[in-house]
């Protein structure tokens, strides 16, 4: 494929909706609205927000950026921008690895989700009863065939999406899922917030409680505005790679930043008032989803209609997140090996579908096949988020602060207008190339229990 008859996005609108469908995932409907109730409401949210202006936005900005003045795949971006230094190749290649590691988990974790809007739809987990929503779950969990043909579902929906393009498959899909997204998580949160009690529901996601804010909720918020945004795993120089040429990177991210925040807040608006509501202990993770919501829906009237509709939703979420992910091999496949897309998609989707295996059986077949203590679904999880990514994060600001350059960078963000204010892209150039680094370090020391 080459830079002339490359496929990229079409529209304004495509970008900001293909961005913002790699940045909401499965962890902004039951990890962000949790830890915000937890570490202090309103406080924990500003700190969040410092946070991403300080961590996740400035790398955010620099991956886009590296690939759309490369217009490359993720391997290829550092061979194209610094073909003297090889060594800087390791940042695609640790993207690659992430990206098959997170989807040979994210998979099977999206397969439930699809398995939970047939089993809504039928009634067989409408319970009020959270022990029994509890064992209709761990009886889907501990089936070895049902969760590897879930899985399996999931990577041949998500590889015919990619097959068909950027343009026609990617942008085309998350244009229609994320108005969709937006609208079930409204008429989620009406229903939520006009039940008796909801108050309570908004006082654990809202009310500031500054107390909490410790060193440990910093790092915690700092950890999230890294993760949250889907950096350090070449998606977002992936997608970079289709931006137009006129796109304004640093308002989209700044865009998508936003929405993305909406959309978590949006979703404990939809949860918790409810949980509350009908007397449930909050949770995260998923017992929030898979044990509470069946109960908690379950307990309301027309509750089955609202509880498909939450399954829906958080297919939705984990349809944009695979996408991005999963175009970060297939777009090393086809660009830097030569295969065809619809070849590169296969081999990518058969490659995961042997390594999600062994971590989607981690709750059956292989929970005693450890490594370091950890099945093969925790292993893959630890390996991705603690190591792979910071790391690659880490090498992606100091390769934009002291290889790519401070010309370069200005000459990127501020041509054709896009942005004249070059105080702010100074501004930006320090946070890439000495405090984002600093902080992202801290973070994955802390995810390695170094402290």
């Amino acid at each position: 494929m080459s830079a002339v008859n490359r496929d990229g996005f079409t529209s304004t609108f495509g970008v900001l909706v293909a961005t913002l469908g790699s940045a909401v995932g499965l962890g902004n409907i039951w990890k962000f609205p949790y830890l915000t109730g937890e570490n202090g409401g309103a406080g924990f949210l500003l700190v969040y927000l410092l946070a991403t202006l300080l961590v996740g936005l400035p790398v955010m900005i620099s991956e886009i950026m590296l690939g759309r003045t490369a217009r490359a795949d993720a391997v290829s971006t550092f061979r194209k921008l610094a073909p003297q230094q090889p060594a800087w190749q390791a940042i695609g290649y640790m993207g690659l690895v992430s990206a098959i590691l997170i989807l040979a988990f994210y998979t099977g974790v999206a397969g439930w989700v699809f398995a939970y809007i047939f089993k809504s739809i039928s009634g067989s987990i409408a319970t009020t009863d959270p022990k029994q929503a509890e064992a209709a779950f761990g009886s889907l969990v501990s089936n070895p065939w049902q969760v590897l043909l879930w899985q399996w579902a999931v990577l041949a929906f998500t590889g015919g999406i990619i097959i068909m393009g950027v343009s026609k498959g990617i942008e085309a899909v998350t244009k229609k899922l994320m108005p969709i997204l937006f609208l079930l998580l409204v008429l989620l949160c009406i229903r939520s917030l006009t039940l008796p009690g909801a108050v309570q529901g908004l006082k654990f996601l809202f009310a500031p409680d500054f107390s909490k804010i410790t060193a440990g909720v910093v790092l915690t918020a700092m950890g999230l505005a890294f993760f949250k945004l889907s950096v350090g795993i070449g998606t977002m120089l992936t997608y970079g790679s289709y931006f137009r040429a006129e796109q304004n990177i640093p308002a989209t991210a700044l865009r998508v930043m936003l929405a993305d925040l909406t959309v978590s807040m949006l979703a404990g608006m939809a949860i918790f008032p409810a949980v509350f509501s009908f007397g449930f202990q909050p949770a995260g993770g998923p017992s929030l989803v898979f044990m509470t919501i069946p109960a908690v829906f379950a307990s309301m009237p027309g509750g089955q209609i609202f509880m498909v509709l939450f399954f829906v939703l958080a297919a939705i979420a984990a349809t944009g997140a695979m996408l991005s992910i999963l175009e970060v091999p297939v777009a090393v496949l086809s660009e830097r090996f030569g295969f065809t897309r619809r070849n590169a998609t296969l081999l990518s989707v058969s490659i995961l579908a042997l390594a999600g295996a062994p971590a989607i059986l981690s709750f059956s077949t292989t929970a005693d096949w450890l490594v370091f203590g950890k099945n093969p679904f925790d292993l893959f999880d630890y390996l991705s988020s603690n190591v792979l990514m910071p790391i690659g994060g880490i090498l992606m600001c100091l390769f934009v602060g002291w290889v790519f350059g401070l010309p370069q960078l200005e000459a990127e963000l501020s041509n054709r207008g896009l942005l004249q204010n070059r105080a702010l892209i100074r501004v930006l150039f320090v946070l890439v190339r000495f405090v984002s680094p600093l902080l992202v370090l801290i973070v994955m020391l802390k995810g390695l229990n170094v402290f």
